[in-house]
Formats: C-alpha cells, structure tokens, sequence
C-alpha cells in the first residue's frame, strides 16, 4: 500500500523551511538549494534572518520532478519542463519500481546501481578511466542482456552522472565524457550485428535543435537486434532531409528521437516530417519530447515498446 506522505514542520503562513521540504519531498536539502541557484526553482520567499522558505504548492511538483529522475531523465531537462510537459513526460514513461513505496531521492544510487557502484563509476568518471567504464558496460551487457542494460544500467549510469552533476559533483567535462564512452561501446556492440544485419533499413534522426544523440544510439540497437539495418543520421537534421533520403534509400521506417522535455519537440515539424513521407514509410517517434500526439505518428514510450513493435512486424 503506498506510504503517506506527511509534511513536517511547516511554518506559520503554508510555508516550509528547506528541511521540511527536504523531508517532504524526499530530495537532499542541498540539491534544493543548487536546483534553485542553477534553474531557479523552487522559488524561496527570505525570512529576515536569511533562512528560506517554500510555498506547500511546490511540494506536489518537487515530488514529479523526482519521478522524472528517477526515471533516467536529468534535472537540466525536467526542472524548466512546464505542468504540462512535466505531466505528458511522466505518463509516457514505465514507473519504477519502488516508487510506490517512497517519493524518489535525487541524492541517492540509482535503481539498478548499487551505492558502491556508484561510488566507483562515478570514481571512473572523474578519472577519465574510459576503459573501466567499458568494462563495467561489458559485463553487465553480458549478464543482462541487450534490453535489459539499456533499460536499467544504461540508463541508471546516466542518471548517476547527470545527478552527481547536478549537486556539483561533477563538471560538464565529466557529463560529456560520460556520454562518449557510453555512446562507444552502443556503437561498439552494435556494429557487428549491423553487419549481419539482412532486413529492412530504418533512418534515425533527431529534428532541428535536438542535439542529443545517445537515444539514437539505443534505438539503432534495438533495431540491430531485430535483424534491421540502422541508417544513423545524426542530430539536428532538418525534416526536408529526413524526407529525402527516402526517395533516394528503400527505408521501411523513420525514427526519431526527442529527449528534451522543456518545450516538446515540435508537433509542426513531426506533421511536416509526417506530409512529407511516403505513406507506407512508418515514422515513430520516442523519448521525453515526444508530443502527445500527432496523426499517422507512432508514439513509443519506452525501448520494450520499440522491439514489442519490431517483434510484431516481423510476425505480421
């Protein structure tokens, strides 16, 4: 049954100190402080002695904020998210696992990393030891297999990294080098099953102004593993692109990734994308950014319901 949440400690007026808010929400009293300093939420009122002070109304976002993270997604991502985007990115996303239990702690190891684990990634990490890293990615991608470390240790690495980066434990430097190594050993792991790979070709892409590439890197996995062959064109590429190449390429189906929660992807571009397809061209679309909805579009939540998807095509 799912525990209560109490709100400690809360101040004359319907206002709480950073303690109680802490305590209510699960998450660190100094990531709510670096949260505020970085993104400019939560909004503190000053008491005349410096201390801050938080409306109750920031309570029930703080807690979605944290089930946004705790799901693989970065605050630079879910903090400046509105309402909306807040409420869209979480119904399309699986729970985890213990999230009836508690609201989620931002400061504390990931599901599926254990806190020594995360001591010594994150150890790696700010040694620029690529090749522990990939190791570690090795042998959990042998223990548990192609979906399941994407899924859960791929993604719990890049929740690890990006909350350490959050609390200042780590620089851009150490995000960036992190991205690189993971997105190493995807193209690592994949590239021999592209070469044997004998089925239909899929184009994957990111639209204009989405720079972030490792989902790509995931889905074109997945697709390698169904027997297709991944055409990769990268970030940021421009729809009249997307929709050329399928003139001049036998692509049996378009997929783009969208990471970015803050403003959606644009619906225009996917309808413009979607127009501009052959009509037997499939274009799905998955990640956080994804709209909500569009006609003739295929929206896919997770990298489960991408080969649920490739499982079904090649049975139908």
């Amino acid at each position: 049954m799912p525990r209560r949440h109490v709100l400690p400690d809360a101040v004359a007026g319907g206002l709480l100190t950073i303690g109680a808010l802490s305590t209510a929400t699960g998450i660190p009293a100094d990531t709510i402080r670096t949260w505020e300093r970085r993104y400019g939420y939560p909004v503190a009122e000053r008491k005349p002695s410096g201390h801050r002070l938080y409306s109750l109304g920031t309570v029930p976002r703080l807690r979605r904020v944290a089930q946004a993270i705790a799901r693989g997604h970065r605050a630079a991502e879910v903090l400046p998210a509105s309402e909306n985007a807040l409420e869209v990115l979480l119904a399309s996303l699986p729970p985890a696992a213990d999230e009836s239990a508690a609201p989620a702690r931002a400061s504390v190891a990931p599901a599926g990393i254990t806190p020594a684990d995360a001591a010594d990634v994150l150890g790696w990490v700010r040694a620029f030891d690529a090749e522990r890293l990939k190791r570690w990615f090795q042998a959990d991608w042998a223990r548990l297999g192609p979906l399941e470390f994407l899924e859960h240790r791929a993604a719990a690495f890049l929740r690890a990294v990006g909350n350490a980066w959050a609390e200042k434990r780590l620089d851009v430097r150490h995000e960036h080098f992190s991205s690189a190594v993971l997105g190493d050993f995807l193209r690592s792991v994949r590239l021999p099953l592209d070469d044997r790979a004998s089925g239909p070709v899929a184009a994957l892409a990111t639209l204009p102004g989405e720079l972030h590439g490792l989902g790509l890197q995931m889905a074109a996995l997945v697709f390698a593993l169904a027997g297709w062959r991944a055409l990769m064109l990268g970030v940021d590429t421009p729809v009249a692109q997307i929709a050329a190449l399928t003139r001049e390429a036998p692509i049996a189906a378009v997929a783009l990734s969208c990471v970015d929660p803050r403003g959606r992807t644009s619906a225009a571009h996917v309808r413009a994308l979607r127009r501009q397809l052959p009509r037997h061209v499939p274009l799905i679309i998955g990640g956080a950014g994804a709209p909500a909805s569009v006609r003739g579009v295929m929206i896919l939540p997770s990298l489960a319901a991408l080969e649920r998807w490739l499982r079904d095509r090649a049975t139908s």
